[in-house]
């Protein structure tokens, strides 16, 4: 008897995916499909929620036709977080284009509420800092915006949520308003530790209470859809980061991964206790499943893959990033060149949102082959920044799994081990995102007992040791503090 597979619907920033995998991790169909990218003005970033629902349901439609008649046990939901939609209940449509994460509009609200003395609360409830990144100061802004969309949010005519909650409405044709705690927690009206909305955090950023969903388990009941033909059951949703926690299996606290995609997210499981932070990370929900829910300690990169889409499109010197893979590999070493790619402010620890992006070092002899280096090199050093944050928060892993786009980089991965001075892991599969969104479905689908016992879908690929000095390590993190130092606002 062939074993059913697991639908999952990976919607990142710049494309979305949708994969059929297996009960033993495989990949049997795939199908990805990008999509534009729209910045209006200066530090603002959009979507068009009817692109980002056209190509999820693009390529799941080609993914189940490449699977053929093999049965499908569920559906799992992988999303961008914090970015979010508001739309009409009766119809379905989005009353403005969605207002993605990077986006940093709302940056002079969240400093006169920082400046007010808010921050303290927030961080109380949330775990998060105030930074226009979370999704509450932008839920705010398109009420704002919209003519009359206040009222109608008060007369409960709109709804609003994250990725993940916009794509179960449409696949369940409006029957379910739901997102799941992973999600919820990235919002800032979120009490983790409660596990509810806040009405002192809703009325903090004046958002109605009744636009917001029902906050449910990451395995659980998210519905029905019966768009791709016969009726296949929601069973998992969780943001990006937190599905590709799953997908690394790093169920048992301490474990950490760091996923490289647009941004690069760094983050430890803290088992049931939450850390309170005292470097600046973010202190979120890992997943919630029967009810229990598990912490994570968390630190955000804002631009890692972004920095190699810029080189390709807009300076236009590199094909793709295997092409910048090859250059930077070609060189030595960045020839003095650092690349702070501060294009949407700098994330953890530093949180600066008005930052901006520099190339520093640049010489006469300075080629496309050190400018390409710089910026992969830039991801590493953000990291080291990341762990250092760990490190003062008690937290110190002695090896970090990775994944993403960046990880199918031996180069890089060496050079990051090098910069960390600690072990990187590669699996196998390093799509984990969508491997994580498989597992909680599976899990919620009853295929699996339990997350640990989907365990052993991981399975190593190659580990990465340190090759460098510490000397030397701390010369090359001395030289990035000093670029960093020389863009920030803060």
């Amino acid at each position: 008897m062939i074993e059913p597979v697991i639908l999952a619907l990976d919607q990142g920033t710049t494309s979305s995916r949708a994969m059929a995998i297996g009960l033993d991790g495989r990949i049997s169909a795939l199908a990805q499909e990008e999509f534009a990218q729209i910045f209006p003005q200066s530090g603002w970033v959009e979507h068009d929620p009817e692109a980002i629902w056209r190509t999820v349901r693009r390529t799941a439609e080609q993914c189940l036709e490449r699977l053929g008649d093999r049965k499908v046990a569920a559906i799992g939901v992988t999303n961008q977080r914090e970015t979010v939609v508001v739309w009409d209940r009766r119809t379905g449509e989005a009353i403005h284009n969605a207002i993605v994460w990077q986006d940093r509009r709302t940056g002079a609200r969240t400093a006169e509420l920082a400046a007010a003395g808010h921050g303290a609360m927030v961080a109380e409830k949330t775990g998060l800092v105030l930074d226009p990144y979370f999704s509450a100061s932008k839920i705010a802004w398109i009420l704002d915006a919209v003519p009359g969309a206040r009222k109608r949010a008060r007369r409960g005519e709109l709804a609003a949520g994250t990725v993940d909650c916009f794509l179960v409405w449409r696949l369940t044709g409006g029957r379910v308003h739901a997102t799941d705690a992973t999600n919820a927690s990235r919002t800032s009206l979120y009490d983790i530790r409660a596990g509810r909305w806040d009405e002192e955090l809703c009325d903090l950023f004046d958002v109605p209470m009744a636009l917001l969903p029902e906050v449910r388990d990451s395995a659980g009941e998210f519905g029905e859809t019966d768009i791709f033909g016969s009726l296949l059951p929601i069973r998992g949703v969780a943001g990006d980061q937190q599905a590709a926690l799953v997908g690394q299996a790093c169920f048992n606290a301490g474990e950490v991964k760091s996923t490289y995609g647009t941004g690069a997210f760094l983050m430890l499981n803290t088992g049931h206790e939450l850390i309170r932070s005292k470097a600046r990370l973010l202190g979120t929900i890992a997943y919630r499943v029967s009810g229990q829910t598990t912490y994570a300690l968390e630190g955000s990169i804002l631009s890692a893959g972004s920095t190699i889409q810029w080189l390709r499109d807009e300076l236009k010197i590199i094909r793709d990033g295997a092409h910048a893979g090859e250059l930077a590999a070609s060189v030595a070493d960045a020839g003095g060149v650092y690349l702070v790619p501060a294009f949407a402010g700098l994330g953890a620890p530093h949180w600066d949102p008005e930052a901006r992006g520099a190339i520093l070092g640049l010489q006469r002899g300075t080629s496309i082959a050190h400018i390409a280096r710089a910026a992969l090199e830039a991801a590493a050093f953000q990291t080291a920044e990341l762990l250092e944050a760990m490190a003062a928060d008690g937290a110190a892993p002695r090896r970090l799994r990775v994944d993403g786009g960046m990880a199918r980089n031996d180069w890089y991965l060496q050079f990051l081990a090098d910069v960390l001075g600690v072990e990187v892991v590669r699996p196998q599969n390093t799509e984990t995102t969508a491997l994580g969104a498989a597992i909680l479905a599976a899990v919620g689908a009853g295929e699996f007992g339990s997350l640990e016992e989907a365990a052993s879908i991981w399975k190593l690929d190659r580990k990465f040791a340190p090759g460098i000095s510490g000397e030397e390590r701390e010369t090359r993190l001395a030289g990035w503090k000093g670029a960093v130092g020389r863009v920030q606002t803060r």
